[in-house]
């Protein structure tokens, strides 16, 4: 017993690892993001098509209404991609992903719209501390200020991600994960098909290695490990757990780039991921 949770929480941990490289390459991938977003979805869907295959998926949509729930939500996750690296590009690592965070409060204050939960006094509060912790992040509120800029665009970017999980929340109950990540993957690259016609596609060579990486390792692999625990933990566990994304993405930045962040983006990062606990928590059944 005491074995199988060891290894459960090993393919956890490997799973939210993988997907913390997206942060490092999003920044580091000499490419436009959208560009970069198009390729990953692109080679993601094939990867995942072969899983799906592999395992004998069923990929059959079941009604007209999933199909549009599909649309919107691969729709969203296109749009969160996009400027989540935009964000990377703009600011560094640690900001991109501590600003991209945001997104469990922002799901907090949406959930209202989309069922019968209802905003308490706590949340109000765990919204302030985020606030604060965006405050610190920022070193110059100038619209001129590169930073700034990166950390808004990051902040939209969960503000898509966050309404984007809201809309699947039903149909993960439908659906095999996997299977819901390969019709986003192919909504995603059809909407940024017009990508191809303006954006900055003459790297794609040279960075070929990497958009292999972003799309196998973040993407395909880091996906199915984290659906995989999902069957042996509880979400709130593998959200507390997925809260050390930016640490873990931090981590790499150092170690592959030296890229160390500040005294400000420590303090300010952990007051955003104290919320992120403190609501994992409170979730708890």
């Amino acid at each position: 017993m005491q074995n199988n949770y060891a290894k459960n929480l090993s393919v956890l941990l490997l799973g939210t690892l993988f997907i913390s490289t997206s942060g490092v390459l999003g920044r580091y991938i000499a490419m436009p993001a959208e560009a970069i977003i198009l390729c990953r979805a692109f080679l993601a869907a094939i990867f995942i098509y072969i899983f799906c295959r592999f395992k004998k998926i069923d990929l059959k949509i079941k009604s007209r209404k999933d199909k549009v729930s599909f649309f919107l939500s691969g729709f969203l996750m296109g749009a969160h991609w996009v400027t989540y690296f935009i964000a990377l590009k703009l600011s560094n690592v640690a900001l991109g992903m501590l600003s991209l965070f945001t997104y469990p409060i922002i799901t907090v204050f949406l959930e209202p719209f989309f069922s019968k939960q209802k905003i308490s006094g706590i949340h109000v509060f765990l919204a302030i501390l985020v606030l604060v912790g965006i405050s610190i992040l920022v070193p110059e509120f100038s619209i001129e200020n590169d930073d700034l800029k990166g950390i808004l665009f990051g902040i939209l970017s969960a503000f898509f991600y966050a309404v984007r999980n809201l809309l699947v929340k039903e149909e993960v109950k439908k659906y095999n994960g996997s299977m819901l990540m390969l019709y986003q993957m192919i909504v995603v690259t059809i909407c940024l098909l017009p990508v191809l016609f303006f954006s900055d596609f003459t790297n794609i060579q040279n960075q070929l290695p990497l958009l292999i990486l972003v799309a196998l390792i973040t993407t395909a692999i880091g996906h199915t490990l984290m659906v995989y625990s999902l069957k042996h933990f509880s979400a709130t566990t593998a959200s507390i757990i997925s809260s050390i994304q930016p640490i873990f993405g931090i981590l790499i930045a150092f170690i592959f780039v030296n890229e160390i962040p500040s005294k400000s983006t420590f303090i300010g990062g952990s007051l955003i991921l104290i919320t992120v606990v403190i609501e994992s928590l409170r979730n708890k059944k």
